[in-house]
């Protein structure tokens, strides 16, 4: 297990636990957190543990030519109920994200720390934030980094009604320019939308 230090360094990915787990401590620092993500790296950890620096291999990603839409989705979009934009309110969405329920999930990993960082990387247009209204009102949203042209990595979504935020999702990623969609890890929800396992050899290359 290797503990970072002060440094803004991190061991090389391929040392990574079978689980992924690559380093503990740290900070959140800007540096820090863009150093990482360009690397193939991202925390995730509950409050009650230090910071956790993660790398798995296989990498779960989308590939925008990839996206699958179901007839029913495809429905939905074209009644326009939603509407989607796109930095309007990243603070709002990623604190909705931290608030949602989720299934076998207790608590949150997007501490307030977490929240403070990722709304400085949003300041300096690092991260975005894609937001789905109704009735003018944000019912779904998700939020992520941007590495550079080619890679966009999702961080968290959330919906308050039903099929906001796959809309958000799916509507961002059919406008986007982007070559890969980093979802990190697998779930049957992102498998479903076209979701695939890549090598993290192959998903460094597009960083």
């Amino acid at each position: 297990m290797h503990i970072l230090t002060k440094n803004i360094e991190f061991p090389d990915i391929s040392e990574a636990a079978a689980d992924g787990l690559l380093a503990v401590g740290g900070d959140l620092s800007t540096e820090r957190l863009l150093h990482a993500y360009n690397k193939g790296i991202f925390p995730w950890f509950d409050p009650a543990e230090p910071i956790l620096w993660w790398s798995p291999d296989p990498r779960f990603v989308l590939f925008p030519k990839d996206l699958k839409v179901s007839k029913s989705m495809k429905q939905i979009l074209k009644k326009s109920s939603f509407k989607v934009t796109i930095n309007k309110a990243f603070k709002d969405v990623i604190e909705n994200c931290a608030q949602a329920k989720r299934k076998n999930q207790y608590g949150t990993w997007i501490t307030k720390e977490m929240i403070n960082a990722y709304l400085k990387l949003h300041k300096l247009g690092y991260a975005k934030s894609i937001e789905v209204w109704q009735n003018n009102k944000l019912v779904g949203g998700l939020y992520g980094i941007e590495t550079n042209d080619s890679v966009f990595c999702g961080e968290s979504m959330f919906a308050k009604v039903s099929n906001a935020s796959k809309v958000g999702f799916i509507t961002f990623i059919q406008n986007s320019q982007y070559k890969i969609i980093d979802c990190q890890l697998h779930t049957k929800h992102l498998e479903s939308l076209g979701a695939q396992h890549i090598s993290r050899a192959e998903f460094v290359n597009y960083l």
